[in-house]
């Protein structure tokens, strides 16, 4: 699995929670600073410093942190394309396509293709879905709690 996880919320825990279910082990590309430049977003994102500090942290208390494996993300495949000791992909159901181009790349190099375990968004009260800049507008709460009236998708 793979994303920015920059400020982690209820949606980043349930991703994680199912990828542990099914893993033994479970390699997190962790999207390079440089990486996500190439993706603006409306709010700056944190360091690769920090981002990694804070998912470690999430990561032992929900005790799979001696399970867990993360690598810097320079392009939006990571090992997941070229290592043929991964079997599972786990995405949001916002990165499927990318799941599904990660398997294109591994058939062109004759590669097994992987199981693909597909997790839909978290929504938040107002019945969207729980993401990063939501929570920096500050429209919700990381737990999806609405923080102000009239809030909007993203």
């Amino acid at each position: 699995m793979g994303g920015t996880f920059d400020s982690l919320h209820r949606g980043h825990r349930h991703l994680l929670e199912k990828a542990f279910e099914v893993g033994a082990t479970v390699i997190i590309g962790l999207t390079t600073d440089e990486f996500s430049k190439k993706y603006p977003k409306e709010h700056p994102i944190a360091s690769y410093v920090y981002r990694k500090r804070q998912l470690r942290r999430l990561l032992n208390a929900l005790g799979v942190l001696s399970r867990a494996m993360i690598v810097p993300l320079n392009d939006a495949f990571g090992p997941a394309a070229t290592d043929g000791g991964i079997e599972a992909l786990i995405v949001s159901r916002e990165t499927e396509p990318t799941g599904r181009e990660i398997n294109e790349q591994r058939a062109a190099r004759g590669m097994k293709p992987l199981t693909i375990l597909v997790i839909d968004m978290i929504l938040a009260d107002d019945r969207l879905p729980i993401n990063t800049t939501r929570i920096r507008r500050r429209e919700l709460d990381p737990e999806g709690h609405l923080l102000r009236i009239g809030s909007g998708s993203s």
